[in-house]
């Protein structure tokens, strides 16, 4: 029976996954879009519904078994060159890190390397693939959501009824971020830098799990309170440059009219 309280907890764990996913929904906006045009839309349902139902299983599995994904598998130790001990969330957490970090750094290369009439088109890659890397990706996000959940209450159905509402809302969130990174396609430059500082924030947080240490120096994951004041900083600038461009622009306009 849900009491009141667990109405409050409930409410926590939906802002909880809000706060978590943002990242996670701008993935999936940007990768969706690799799809055929008229089928980014499905791509983007079916990738999110086959991920929450999926985060219901991942859920019921570290409920059971949180101790085997923090126990260690196997370490590294060279001299004072590299030091580390991988545990499977570290290398889950790494190997996403990484992936992403990759997306980031070829969608980029892609932006700067397409013609005008390429962009204009629905990407080249298949429905499928695309579904089975934004499934991939939203488990590696979840670990972190699950367990600060996990954290907030030992109630699985409330857990689970957090995760089914969250995905019903990262579904809506995900038209509406895609329609507008379609509408600006100039935002795409800086979702593609928020996902590349996403990326790093992950490898840090991995190597941070791994107690990984490099030519003496120990890797610390980056805080979330660093990771936002960084996409801050860059949504800022983009604000401002954005603006700036466009003064340039009507004062070249003002001068060529001047001049006629």
């Amino acid at each position: 029976m849900f009491s009141f309280e667990h109405f409050i907890t409930l409410g926590f764990l939906i802002l909880l996954q809000a706060v978590l996913g943002f990242d996670n929904l701008l993935y999936i906006s940007l990768e969706s879009k690799r799809a055929p045009a008229s089928e980014q839309a499905k791509v983007r349902k079916l990738g999110i519904g086959i991920a929450v139902i999926l985060r219901i299983v991942l859920l019921f599995v570290l409920t059971q078994i949180i101790g085997y994904f923090q126990n260690p598998l196997f370490g590294i130790n060279i001299g004072h060159i590299i030091s580390c001990e991988f545990n499977l969330h570290s290398l889950i957490v790494l190997f996403g890190g990484g992936f992403i970090l990759y997306t980031a750094i070829k969608e980029i290369f892609h932006m700067l390397l397409l013609d005008e009439n390429e962009t204009a088109e629905g990407g080249g890659s298949s429905a499928n693939k695309i579904i089975l890397l934004i499934v991939a990706m939203n488990l590696v996000f979840s670990f972190d959501s699950i367990l600060s959940a996990m954290a907030l209450t030992d109630n699985f159905w409330i857990m689970a009824i957090a995760i089914i509402i969250s995905g019903i809302l990262m579904i809506q969130l995900a038209e509406t971020v895609s329609s507008f990174l379609q509408k600006n396609r100039i935002f795409e430059v800086l979702g593609l830098f928020v996902l590349f500082i996403v990326g790093i924030m992950l490898l840090t947080e991995g190597g941070h799990m791994a107690h990984l240490h490099l030519f003496g120096h120990e890797i610390t994951a980056m805080s979330k309170a660093t990771f936002y004041f960084v996409i801050s900083i860059l949504v800022l600038t983009d604000l401002v440059q954005t603006k700036y461009q466009k003064n340039l622009l009507k004062q070249k306009q003002l001068r060529e009219k001047g001049g006629i």
